[in-house]
């Protein structure tokens, strides 16, 4: 699992060196006979593809890892990545399949003994998938913001430390999509400049979920002197990324 992690560290630092990382680990897999690594080495190509757009490539890899991990729990991960996928081509019905899928998948699978785990799938990291998926969708903000708002709760401790800040960064730009599109702009903006604030960084997926934000906004707001800021800001974050 140790290849599996440094190869998520790397791309969470957009190095280049995460899919040689990545192909390393999946080689490991399949010639050790060890199907759970091979799956994790196809879900971390389907997160690579989805960050850089290529959603056909996503199914492609969802589908060979649960080809070979099916009985292991990164086949909910991977379930989730496929309705991902699908979400962002617009496919309503795919996407609640594969959101079924994981989910019934998920329920029956021993809750984990440590959520900290990395390679390990529970409930909130599934409602994070979920909520994804209906922000992409664009017709069920309630669920959005629904699946947003439990993120958040189950992402952070009751002293109001983030046990899972770059969930939690998603989660409010996924409440900033929901407030940009009721047309609360202030509302919007603040979630936006939140979730850029933390420590801790996924910087591939971050911009991705962000640029999402900054279209949306952009599409009726772009005059409005916060939008332009919180633009030049996600401009910048990406110039230096």
């Amino acid at each position: 699992m140790l290849a599996l992690l440094v190869g998520c560290v790397e791309y969470d630092a957009n190095d280049r060196n995460s899919e040689a990382t990545r192909r390393a680990a999946l080689t490991l897999g399949e010639e050790s006979g060890a199907s759970e690594i091979s799956g994790w080495a196809h879900e971390m190509r389907a997160w690579f593809s989805l960050t850089k757009g290529d959603y056909r490539g996503m199914i492609a890899a969802a589908e060979a890892g649960e080809a070979v991990a099916s009985n292991h729990s990164v086949a909910v991960q991977l379930a989730g990545q496929r309705a991902k996928a699908w979400a962002r081509l617009g496919d309503r019905r795919q996407t609640e399949l594969a959101l079924d899928q994981g989910r019934t998948l998920l329920e029956t699978l021993p809750y984990p003994d440590n959520l900290d785990h990395h390679f390990v799938v529970d409930p909130a990291k599934f409602d994070f998938y979920s909520m994804d998926c209906y922000r992409i969708l664009a017709t069920e903000d309630r669920l959005a913001k629904t699946y947003a708002s439990e993120v958040l709760r189950a992402g952070t401790k009751a002293n109001g430390v983030e046990r899972s800040p770059m969930r939690n960064a998603e989660a409010r730009v996924t409440l900033g999509v929901v407030a940009a599109r009721e047309g609360d702009i202030e509302q919007a903006v603040a979630m936006g400049n939140r979730a850029l604030e933390g420590d801790r960084k996924s910087l591939p997926s971050l911009l991705m979920v962000s640029q999402e934000l900054a279209d949306t906004l952009a599409g009726s707001s772009v005059d409005h002197p916060a939008v332009a800021e919180y633009l030049d800001r996600l401009r910048h974050l990406r110039d230096v990324a």
